[in-house]
């Protein structure tokens, strides 16, 4: 029962930092931070063990598996150079330097269990960037820091796996290594890709069958990261690179027909899991800090000559690893912008400063969740039957640089922000309208193309009736999409818009008024409400979409 409780109060402080961050001018993540270090004290008293594997299990999946989903595949594949090298390539390169400077930091700790924690840092949260950016991330920066995200948890997280092994049996091996990392994720892949395809057979296949019920389809695909991240980490493979491939894999395959009702639904479901998840993965963290802090100063005879040496370690090793990844994302930019000028083709972000987007990728590397669940899995013994070395301190300097990483990325990354053009919004409603349009002359064809099968007069005429209002409106709206490029077309464009918005939306809420006075005064009974709201409903959401 006590867990039950804990539960429902952690789930109502998410919902109430939600909206306490109206009034508050701080990001999301660290009011939820700061909340849970409150709830975390000794007078309120509201602990939680953090078991690392139910976490990975039960918060990772689901939430790699939506970002995933929502990746731009064509932004991805655009963007595949850079996005690989920084989820890849760079996580080695910071293990390398930031295990050496640890090492050097902290002597007593032998080099394998220093490279564990430079590992363990590595991997990067965009959730918590996109929190602090507010949605003034450029698009293209954005999706590069979700797809580096996506696929450097994985990279990191076998990267600690192996650094641990090596610091517990004291052998390791580069090439074996090297072998190994590449069939964990390529194996991790292909199980995300397989069993994301193989539902997508099943679920045409209920279709099919007339089966088109919301509640199973959803309740399926809320399945399938869980079930991608358990089958491939039994296998001996990457679990989360599985969950990133299903949801990728799934975004293609849930353009069923017939299934307009269970993408409402599904929808609202994700948006709901993942506003709660996010918000309970950042309120744990909080509510582990004072055990943290606490076990890390154990006997310590010295508390406050401790803290500031802690404090100065954090400070170092965040230091060393945002230089690591200056470096490394400048020098990347100027190595591209020098091959493809080589190569005739345009720079890319050309025009913009490399310093600017250096400094924004740089600070966009906040360190989150995967990083607290990795480190605290580290294990309490090593095999010789002796303590893990400084493995308190070492979870401790991890929790630090989180921290320390949220706050310097919610001070410095509004100020950089502005430095940077802007989204062309003006270009991307071109294009957008250029697709409606495509879309609207294909449904006009179809129209004109239909054959009147009314095989009586009236039939033939309320035929032709419906046929001749269809296109009208569908020749209405692909005139506004051609007359959208003029600024002041567009602007009375939106201004009727927003009054046809109005009076529909008025007119769906007095149908509803409606329906209750008359279930009131019992003039219908349930089920006809239930129906006839749902419709309203639907009407009302296509209306918000549009």
């Amino acid at each position: 029962m006590q867990l039950l409780y804990t539960i429902l109060i952690m789930l109502l402080v998410v919902s109430g930092t939600r909206i306490t961050a109206q009034f508050i001018p701080l990001p999301l993540p660290i009011l939820q931070i700061l909340i849970g270090a409150l709830l975390a004290i000794p007078v309120l008293g509201l602990h939680v063990r953090l078991d690392p594997e139910l976490f990975l299990l039960l918060f990772i999946p689901p939430l790699l598996f939506v970002d995933g989903w929502r990746m731009p595949k064509g932004q991805f594949r655009k963007l595949r150079t850079p996005i690989l090298l920084l989820a890849f390539a760079l996580v080695f390169f910071t293990i390398l330097g930031a295990g050496y400077f640890i090492h050097w930091l902290l002597p007593q700790v032998p080099l394998a269990a220093c490279f564990a924690l430079a590992a363990v840092l590595s991997p990067t949260d965009a959730v918590a960037v996109s929190a602090i950016a507010h949605g003034r991330l450029p698009s293209t920066l954005n999706n590069l820091l979700q797809g580096e995200a996506l696929m450097n948890d994985a990279s990191g997280l076998v990267a600690f796996k192996f650094a641990v092994a090596a610091t517990l049996t004291g052998v390791f091996s580069l090439s074996d290594a090297g072998l190994q990392f590449v069939l964990v994720a390529v194996g991790g892949l292909l199980v995300g890709m397989s069993l994301s395809y193989l539902l997508g057979r099943m679920r045409a296949w209920m279709i099919a069958r007339g089966w088109e019920e919301p509640a199973p389809h959803v309740l399926l695909m809320l399945l399938l990261p869980f079930a991608a991240y358990v089958a491939a980490e039994d296998l001996g493979l990457s679990g989360i690179l599985s969950a990133v491939a299903a949801g990728m894999m799934q975004s293609r395959l849930d353009l069923l027909p017939r299934q307009t009702t269970t993408r409402l639904l599904n929808r609202s479901v994700w948006a709901m899991l993942e506003f709660t998840f996010n918000g309970l993965i950042f309120l744990l963290l909080g509510l582990q800090l004072p055990d943290i802090l606490k076990a890390a100063m154990g006997e310590q005879a010295h508390a406050w000559t401790f803290v500031l040496s802690a404090l100065a370690y954090v400070l170092a090793v965040y230091a060393v690893l945002m230089t690591l990844r200056f470096v490394w994302v400048y020098g990347y930019w100027r190595t591209s912008g020098m091959l493809r000028r080589w190569r005739g083709k345009p720079t890319r972000f050309a025009g913009q400063s490399r310093l600017a987007l250096s400094a924004v990728l740089t600070l966009g590397g906040v360190r989150g969740a995967v990083t607290l669940a990795g480190v605290m899995s580290l294990p309490l013994l090593l095999n010789s039957g002796e303590a893990f070395p400084e493995r308190d301190l070492l979870i401790l300097i991890a929790a630090g640089v989180i921290l320390l990483s949220l706050l310097v990325a919610s001070v410095a990354l509004p100020k950089i922000l502005p430095l940077l053009p802007q989204d062309n919004v003006a270009r991307h409603e071109e294009e957008l309208n250029r697709h409606r349009a495509q879309v609207l002359e294909s449904a006009i064809r179809s129209l004109e193309a239909e054959d009147e099968r009314a095989s009586d007069t009236e039939g033939a005429i309320a035929m032709a009736e419906i046929k001749a209002k269809l296109m009208s409106e569908y020749r209405d709206l692909l005139e506004r999409t051609r007359t959208r490029g003029a600024e002041t077309s567009r602007e009375h464009q939106r201004q009727a818009d927003q009054l046809e918005y109005r009076l529909r939306l008025q007119a769906l809420r007095t149908q509803r008024l409606e329906l209750y006075r008359m279930r009131k005064e019992n003039q219908l009974d349930d089920d006809m409400l239930a129906e006839i709201l749902r419709d309203l409903d639907n009407a009302e959401a296509r209306l918000h979409k549009g």
